[in-house]
């Protein structure tokens, strides 16, 4: 069994020193590339959100199987593949791993656009998940080892402000894409011919990931640092086992960020889906004016709130708060609960009302992710950190990716059975599973403290 030491001194040169050199400024260029692969994910995973007319009308499905094509479909294989993609995250090029996973996603996304049925595009999605599932690990341990603690939780709040800048894009293309269906039910492409409109918005969005996967490959792979060695000093190779005993000596604080970002995802995802039905459904906005709110809210708001969290984080630890980004990531749930609560108590009261809600929701909701992605890296060491933050992915997506856009479905075609209760739906949904999160994230704070003073003295 590896022992847990200090980096420093050792024979292998991927474990020379466990402390990182200030952020340079190619530092902040790793962190850039990383951001724009995160963006051009929630560009191809979210751009449903704002197709599901289109594709309702064309496959003739439900809410619940639009919910499932939203969640289950993407997210059943990105969740199984995240696992054995975090040991491989550990083990060989992390940047080579990012650009293989870029390319095949986008190839996939493209291949939405010649489904000739729901199980059709329901395939073309999992395979879009395959592809995403190599991104984060990879991505999060390669900025972890890219810089020290006190800039960490800032440089991965603007990698997860992708979130935000995909979603929010995803948003404001989609609105434009449902008035062009309208106005022009197909278009005429190069090579491709004559397709419908909302069949080119994928061609749209996956095709320029071809291009990102070769942009990946200008970033160098960073030296791995904080490893566990053994005996005679060389970087010691953990086995499943070994692996498996280091996260279970963690397991408390692991679970907790892992159960807290899964209720996380929950309001996440079915936020992204569903809130723009709320504002069409409820006020009979068109799809344009509906993405252009949307996503001018979820890009600004979104980025705003994980910046600012990254930034509240890496505060508290400098002030010597061990567990500030879980001290964060709590209280910003507890008040998204409470602001999310108002979709329930305050149903169609008007649409400037429901858009302020969103607004607010959307920063407090955005705060915990960037900042709970380097809290779960500082209390590891280097040989486990792509197969532990794999399984707090696979928990967190799993039950988000899965929940999220499923449960306002369910709630609507079978407990209220009236389109126009969308907005109660999504806001039980949103108000209770935030709650959740404040309070698992909460569970957690003690345990974390105990292991972020053992490995950062």
């Amino acid at each position: 069994m590896a022992d847990t030491a200090q980096a420093a001194g050792s024979k292998d040169p991927a474990a020379s020193s466990s402390r990182i050199p200030p952020a340079s400024g190619y530092a902040w260029y790793t962190v850039a590339v990383l951001t724009v692969c995160y963006t051009l994910s929630f560009i191809d995973r979210q751009i449903l959100s704002l197709l599901v007319g289109p594709i309702k009308a064309e496959f003739a499905v439900s809410d619940t199987q639009i919910g499932l094509l939203g969640g289950l479909a993407f997210s059943l294989f990105y969740t199984i593949v995240s696992l054995p993609a975090g040991r491989l995250v550990d083990r060989l090029n992390r940047r080579n791993i990012i650009a293989a996973g870029v390319f095949f996603w986008s190839l996939m996304t493209a291949a939405c656009s010649v489904a000739m049925g729901y199980p059709g595009l329901f395939l073309a999605r999992m395979g879009v998940g395959v592809g995403e599932a190599t991104l984060a690990p990879a991505a999060v341990s390669m900025i972890s080892d890219t810089f020290p603690n006190e800039k960490l939780g800032a440089a991965m709040s603007l990698y997860g402000v992708g979130i935000y800048l995909g979603s929010g894009l995803a948003l404001l293309v989609g609105g434009l894409v449902v008035q062009l269906v309208t106005q022009t039910a197909t278009l005429t492409l190069p090579v491709f011919g004559e397709v419908a409109s909302w069949r080119a918005t994928f061609l749209v969005t996956g095709i320029p990931g071809l291009l990102v996967a070769l942009w990946v490959l200008t970033l160098r792979e960073p030296a791995r640092r904080k490893t566990l060695v053994a005996a005679d000093g060389a970087v010691a190779r953990l086995t499943v086992r070994e692996t498996v005993a280091e996260i279970a000596k963690r397991r408390v604080a692991v679970a907790s960020i892992a159960l807290g970002l899964m209720f996380q995802a929950v309001a996440l995802y079915a936020f992204m889906l569903w809130s723009p039905g709320v504002l069409q459904r409820s006020f009979d906005w068109t799809p344009q004016q509906t993405g252009l709110v949307m996503g001018l809210v979820v890009l600004l708001g979104g980025s705003f709130g994980m910046l600012m969290g990254g930034r509240l984080s890496d505060s508290g630890l400098v002030a010597g708060r061990r567990d500030a980004a879980l001290r964060i990531a709590t209280f910003s749930s507890i008040l998204g609960a409470l602001a999310f609560a108002v979709l329930i108590w305050a149903q169609g009261a008007s649409d400037a009302a429901t858009v302020g809600v969103f607004a607010v929701g959307v920063v407090l909701l955005a705060m915990p992710a960037g900042s709970c992605y380097a809290a779960s890296q500082m209390v590891l060491p280097n040989q486990v950190r792509g197969q532990a933050l794999a399984l707090i992915l696979f928990v967190a997506n799993l039950g988000g990716l899965t929940m999220g856009p499923l449960l306002p479905g369910l709630l609507n075609d079978y407990v209220f059975q009236s389109e126009t209760a969308l907005g109660l739906s999504l806001g039980i949904t949103l108000s209770a599973s935030t709650l959740l999160a404040a309070l698992a994230f909460a569970w957690g704070r003690r345990d974390y403290r105990k292991h972020h003073e053992l490995l950062n003295p």
